[in-house]
């Protein structure tokens, strides 16, 4: 147990300047906004890539308007060609993987509320946790800027597998500086995260006040730290892959080019490196950060249903170990994106055992949830709504991962669409059903004002709805053997599926308009919203006792004091029925861990 947050944090003035307090500043509730800032403009740019894209394989001959505005080669009339939707495609998955679904749940909401939870006045190290914003917010402009530099965009996808994204334009539309630009961003980005990372476990280790034990800290807590745990490794392997891929095109060396390559009739200057070797190091990133993604969400969703239901969940320490054996698994199963690689089937047989057994702690955690849920006088509400969707969405697309996990039927449908419903929706709708969920949630204590509920409310089910009228056919599309990545449908077999996608299309334009509801209320109940209590849901854990918003030292000078575990709900108190956890009142219940 620790109190040292008053001398272990780097002590900072209160900032006097705009700049100081708004642009570069060291207070860590401003870079969290910073953060969920920048992946609200990312979700934007990505949604709007995805409509192109969707337009596109509706109607493949339907020009664009505006569209060869953006790129003339890309786009000649609007018209798209193949090459420019692969880039599309590249920069779709790129920005929504990384700047939306990893910065969000995880940069953003963490910065903000972490250090509260815990009882801290600052992270320890804040000038690294400006500077890991400012690292991100630079590798996003750097990721952007290809698309008005060179000839756009690398369309390598955004796993950008080897040898094409090593040997230069000779590979495509924007493989040469493109692929340069994407591998600068994503290494910068790494580097952004591993700053952030520090400073998450740093804050939990060592910054904890009196009373708060490791089992005394809110499930989101533990998201967030085991999500740092997972980062320090994850993106500590990516990024000295990306600085080979730069060697490789500037620098003349052959990591990822072996000899005798031909490509577009010329043989390549290489000799010596392993093609494989980039998928052995990108995936090994790759499939933690599906978790890096998910777990913030899963630490989020326990905290807002304990908080809707008013009582605790069946167990909390079973969540949190749950949790962490998601984060030591996800290192083993990272060869089951390799199954068409060529790999041998004994190696295959390795991946594919500890890829069924990742699947029992997020079992676990869903029927925790469940069985919790069961006889809760829930309070239904936009936050709780969007959690009990992430359920939904977590549950849906898990389901099809088991097919994935048997090297003989994923050898059928890796290169369809069965794949791309799959990881569209465990790891892209579930994360940002859990970052809406976290809006609705913490936005009070964020800006002192209340989301619109029925805006809220109108926003999940569009949402919800839409959802699975996009993805779910996505599967279907896969089983009949279409193939992912194809920009148009030519093929004989293909043309009666045509129709699918067109419906996809339309649910895609309806749902992603519904988002616009989200962008409204948030923007109108930033400045018109009406005034919120300090704890407008009777909430327990630290973040509601403290002030809306809360000052710059978080506490107001004070150091809080932990006396409960953070979920003590369904007791008798002055208050109602909860006690919060600063409080020294004291009710028996059995749910008190110590």
């Amino acid at each position: 147990m620790h109190d040292m947050s008053a001398h272990a944090v780097e002590h900072h003035a209160p900032p006097t300047t705009f700049i100081r307090k708004y642009v570069f500043s060291l207070d860590h509730k401003v870079i969290g906004k910073q953060y969920y800032g920048l992946a609200l403009v990312a979700a934007l740019c990505g949604m709007a890539l995805s409509w192109m894209m969707r337009i596109h394989l509706g109607w493949t001959n339907a020009a664009i308007p505006g569209l060869q505005l953006l790129s003339k080669n890309g786009a000649p009339g609007g018209v798209m060609t193949p090459e420019y939707y692969l880039q599309l495609m590249t920069m779709h998955g790129t920005i929504m993987v990384f700047f939306v679904l990893t910065t969000a749940p995880f940069a953003a909401f963490g910065n903000f509320f972490l250090p509260i939870q815990v009882g801290a006045e600052d992270m320890p190290f804040p000038r690294f946790n400006m500077m890991s914003f400012w690292v991100t917010c630079v590798a996003f402009v750097v990721l952007m800027s290809s698309f008005i530099l060179g000839d756009g965009p690398t369309l390598g996808g955004w796993t950008q597998y080897a040898p094409l994204n090593a040997v230069g334009s000779i590979a495509g539309p924007g493989q040469g500086l493109g692929v340069i630009l994407w591998m600068t961003s994503i290494a910068l980005f790494c580097i952004g995260q591993l700053l952030g990372s520090l400073n998450f476990i740093t804050t939990t280790l060592d910054l904890r006040v009196k009373g708060m034990s490791l089992m005394r800290l809110p499930m989101t807590t533990w998201a967030w730290f085991i999500t740092s745990c997972m980062g320090l490794t994850a993106f500590s392997v990516l990024m000295p892959a990306c600085i080979l891929v730069i060697l490789d095109h500037v620098a003349g060396t052959s990591f990822f080019v072996s000899s005798n390559e031909v490509i577009n009739d010329q043989l390549q200057p290489h000799s010596g490196g392993s093609t494989l070797l980039w998928q052995h190091l990108f995936w090994f990133f790759g499939h933690p950060e599906v978790y890096i993604a998910i777990v913030p969400g899963i630490g989020i969703v326990s905290h807002i249903l304990i908080t809707s239901m008013r009582k605790p969940m069946l167990s909390q320490r079973v969540l949190i170990y749950c949790m962490g054996a998601l984060a030591v698994l996800s290192y083993m199963v990272y060869g089951h994106h390799m199954f068409v690689s060529g790999m041998n089937p004994f190696s295959a047989l390795a991946f594919s055992f500890p890829t069924l057994v990742i699947t029992i702690p997020a079992t676990i955690v869903v029927l925790i949830w469940v069985f919790s849920l069961y006889g809760a006088n829930l309070r239904i509400n936009a936050a709780s709504l969007f959690a009990l969707g992430f359920i939904s969405m977590f549950v849906s697309g898990g389901v099809s991962g088991f097919f994935l996990a048997q090297p003989s039927i994923d050898i059928m449908l890796h290169a369809t669409y069965f794949v791309v419903g799959h990881f569209h929706m465990v790891m892209g709708v579930a994360a940002m059903f859990g970052i809406f969920a976290a809006t609705y949630f913490w936005f009070p204590k964020m800006f002192g004002r209340m989301m619109n509920e029925t805006l809220g409310r109108i926003h999940f089910w569009l949402s919800f709805v839409g959802t699975y009228c996009i993805f779910m056919p996505f599967h279907y599309l896969g089983m009949a053997g279409n193939i992912r990545r194809y920009s148009s449908f030519p093929d004989d077999y293909l043309q009666p599926l045509i129709p699918v996608h067109q419906w996809i299309t339309v649910a895609a334009l309806i749902t992603g308009a519904a988002q616009l509801i989200f962008v409204y209320n948030l923007i109108h109940s930033r400045f018109w919203g009406k005034p919120a209590p300090d704890n407008p849901w009777e909430a327990t854990s630290l973040e509601w006792s403290t002030a809306t918003p809360p000052p710059w030292d978080n506490f107001g000078g004070k150091h809080p004091v932990v006396y409960h575990d953070p979920y003590q709900y369904g007791v008798k108190s002055s208050v109602g029925d909860y006690v919060m956890q600063a409080s020294p009142e004291q009710v028996q219940t059995e749910h008190d861990e110590k």
